[in-house]
């Protein structure tokens, strides 16, 4: 059995979810808190599955991996057994810049 992933999140991501959040309760405030909580529940299956992403083409980096959650790219990183969320964004949206 593999040890269990420590989940980290970058301010960029932090800040991605809470900008997610905002925009979507606009409008919705219950649509924003089920869209945010589908996101979180997606991180913390990589609790246990950390390598369950595909590798993020535009990064073409085999520890750069990403999950697809409706309408959101979970961008993260690999490192022994931590994982840190770099990002989140709606796929519609080109790569953002990363700052690891």
């Amino acid at each position: 059995m593999s040890p269990r992933a420590t989940i980290l999140w970058a301010a960029q991501a932090l800040d991605d979810l809470t900008d997610i959040h905002g925009y979507i309760a606009r409008t919705s405030p219950h649509y924003a808190a089920v869209v945010a909580s589908r996101i979180v529940a997606a991180i913390d299956r990589l609790i246990e599955f950390p390598e369950s992403g595909r590798v993020v083409p535009e990064q073409n980096d085999f520890h750069v991996r990403e999950l697809i959650e409706g309408s959101y790219r979970i961008v993260y990183e690999v490192r022994d057994d931590r994982v840190e969320i770099l990002t989140v964004f709606r796929t519609s949206r080109q790569f953002p810049k990363l700052s690891r």
